[in-house]
């Protein structure tokens, strides 16, 4: 190595872009050193987006992750709940089109003894938001609270907040970087980011739901299970337990898409009713947290035990309980036809007969997006799509393919365009495919 790179900061940073660029593995050091250039701002923007470009080509060694990890957690607060008894396990997602199994399986867990610390934000999802979705239950705060936080999930179990500035901050700001230069789907990039902000929880085990599709951040099938193995093993380096399953996204998870509606929805997942491929959804990955925190032996106990928790009503007082300590109002999780609900319904028709071969979960969430968000920035808890219509299915000319609910004329047309391209229909019945891909442990 040159003469001249030695010290903190002395190294110029076109060093590490050389090495990345020619494949050669960081020393933890090295790795150490550009985060602390990072949090000090001494390396200039253009730089550091370089180096995140030979990473998204080059990738990164499981030990460089593992490094890279740690120093991203610590560079923020760490949530100490060492104090609390009950194994400490949680789930994560690249996101998915309406999906709201997140909701169901921490009160599934909660109700099982064990304790679930969610910190998510507003890029935990795909176009639509968990903490959006959530916060249209009136009166419920996803503000963080490290004393609140910490009682509560003794109490309870679970907590839903969101990831404050101060956790993970070099996170936050190269998460903003990577969507400007277009490096989101990288493997280690995006292990890194997700295990760093889970970790900084305090949890002791994760189950990781690898979504790849169009209604993903990863497109691709071989891609999410480099991604899947990245994880796992990364996780393993840094002492921490970790299952991840890889899963279609490739159309929307269950019948709605949008705030309030899929709250409702998640409503009758809990009574153990609803779509049945999100129900089997919710199924595998309960199956796998349960299982991680020992709280279940074998496969059948812990699938029994999560039928048990739905079909008894524990998993849904168990969600009351959360939104009651939030400051929700629980009434509306008693009487889901107090959400609001949009002026309008309109049916998207089909244009002709045939099976449903494709569903663009992107274009509906792009869709759902328009309706909901007005210029000013206020959002409309009320609209979204729902009875959606899957993949395989057979539909006749003028039958809805899913129903628009609306407030806004003007942004209905603007949606319609995404709605009205998100579905390929042909003469023949498509092949039939799996809903999760692979399981990596």
């Amino acid at each position: 190595m040159k003469k001249e790179i030695e010290g903190k900061y002395k190294i110029p940073f076109s060093v590490l872009i050389e090495k990345k660029i020619a494949a050669e593995e960081l020393l933890d050091d090295e790795v150490r050193l550009l985060t602390d250039a990072i949090i000090d701002d001494k390396i200039p923007l253009w730089q550091l987006s370089a180096f995140l470009m030979a990473v998204y080509f080059q990738g990164m060694s499981v030990q460089e992750s593992a490094v890279w990890t740690e120093e991203l957690m610590l560079s923020g607060d760490l949530v100490d709940i060492r104090g609390i008894s009950w194994p400490k396990i949680d789930r994560c997602t690249t996101g998915g089109v309406g999906d709201k199994s997140s909701f169901v399986l921490s009160c599934i867990a909660a109700s099982c003894g064990i304790a679930v610390p969610t910190l998510s934000d507003y890029d935990d999802g795909f176009v639509i938001s968990d903490i959006e979705k959530i916060s249209s239950i009136p009166g419920f705060s996803t503000k963080f609270d490290p004393k609140i936080f910490k009682t509560q999930l003794k109490k309870i179990g679970c907590c839903y907040c969101e990831q404050p500035e101060t956790i993970a901050p070099v996170d936050l700001k190269l998460t903003q970087l990577r969507k400007e230069t277009g490096t989101i789907p990288s493997s280690p990039l995006l292990a890194s980011s997700m295990l760093c902000r889970k970790l900084s929880s305090g949890i002791e085990g994760l189950v990781v739901d690898v979504k790849w599709g169009n209604g993903s951040c990863i497109k691709d099938v071989e891609q999410a299970k480099q991604l899947g193995r990245m994880i796992t093993r990364v996780a393993r380096t840094l002492n921490r337990k970790c299952i991840a399953l890889v899963t279609d996204a490739n159309q929307p998870l269950g019948k709605t898409v949008g705030t309030a509606l899929e709250i409702k929805e998640v409503i009758e997942l809990l009574k153990g009713e609803g779509d049945l491929e999100l129900q089997d959804l919710i199924l595998r990955l309960g199956m796998e947290i349960v299982r991680l925190a020992g709280v279940a032996g074998s496969t059948l106990s812990a699938k029994q035990m999560i039928v048990k928790k739905l079909s008894s009503g524990e998993a849904l007082e168990k969600f009351k309980e959360l939104i009651a300590a939030q400051g929700g109002d629980v009434s509306y999780i008693d009487h889901p036809e107090k959400f609001p609900e949009a002026r309008y319904v309109r049916k998207l028709s089909a244009q002709k007969r045939g099976y449903i071969h494709t569903v663009n979960a992107g274009m509906i969430a792009r869709g759902v997006r328009i309706l909901a968000e007005a210029e000013d920035g206020t959002f409309d808890y009320s609209v979204g799509v729902s009875d959606i219509m899957k993949v395989g299915m057979q539909i006749k000319q003028g039958e809805p393919l899913m129903m628009i609910h609306y407030n806004d004329e003007e942004r209905l047309e603007k949606a319609l365009e995404y709605f009205r391209d998100a579905y390929r229909l042909a003469p023949k019945r498509p092949a039939q495919t799996e809903l999760v891909n692979e399981r990596i442990a």
